[in-house]
């Protein structure tokens, strides 16, 4: 048996001001699974997201990528195993241009320049916006915007693609494009926090409710999505 994709053990964490987001979390997924995270606004999801990859951590609980534990020592791995693709891709993009954001990280793994240039023509094919290399990337349209960002993570050849509300802020062709676009990456493990539940729906296999800093529920997404009450009783919509 292999290990499982991602472990979280026993989470907890309090921001400086004294606010506890996440308390005693605890759950796997397992390799190439998709599993949406879904909750109210507040619960924790974001914050949950952040230590996947050592944005943000704990010194509370254990979190291990692929068997690897996330710490100091090991950030670099996991960061290259932990694609994070932020809800806002403005928070993603820094350069001048589309080309150097995408690749900003193959740089930073020291890879050589080929090597370089063929990751970001891969990650730019994959998110269908091969042509956009010399485009500025603050004159983009959010859906662009959110392709570009997904590509920058793309580009460092992740194992796990972590999203946070990744159809936030668009309309609804950029959505249906983005849901079309996540469905070619069958050979990755996702993790998508969303408010979205058509997209959890037609994405993950697995979805956790996580409301004040707590999972209250996991399970396969048909039953926990149609469960009216489970629903109804954390703020969330059925599909």
């Amino acid at each position: 048996m292999g290990h499982p994709a991602v472990e979280v053990n026993g989470l907890s964490f309090r921001y400086p001001d004294g606010t506890l987001a996440l308390k005693d979390v605890s759950f796997d997924v397992a390799p190439n699974e998709k599993v949406a995270l879904v909750g109210p606004n507040g619960g924790g999801k974001s914050t949950l997201l952040l230590h996947l990859n050592g944005v943000l951590h704990s010194s509370t609980g254990e979190i291990c990528i692929g068997g690897l534990p996330v710490n100091d020592d090991n950030l670099g791995q996991i960061r290259a195993r932990v694609g994070l693709v932020f809800q806002n891709p403005d928070d993603q993009l820094f350069s001048p241009r589309v080309y150097q954001d995408v690749a900003f990280g193959p740089l930073h793994m020291g890879l050589p320049e080929g090597e370089v240039k063929a990751r970001v023509e891969r990650a730019l094919d994959a998110v269908g916006i091969r042509d956009y290399a010399d485009r500025i990337s603050h004159h983009l349209s959010v859906g662009e915007k959110k392709r570009v960002a997904i590509a920058t993570v793309l580009s460092m050849d992740p194992q796990i693609l972590v999203l946070d509300e990744p159809s936030a802020g668009l309309d609804p062709r950029g959505r249906r494009h983005l849901l079309q676009l996540l469905k070619t990456f069958d050979q990755q493990t996702m993790l998508i926090s969303t408010h979205d539940m058509r997209l959890a729906q037609e994405l993950c296999s697995r979805t956790l409710v996580l409301e004040g800093g707590h999972i209250v529920a996991v399970g396969p997404t048909e039953s926990i999505l149609n469960d009216r009450d489970l629903m109804g009783q954390h703020g969330l919509e059925t599909p």
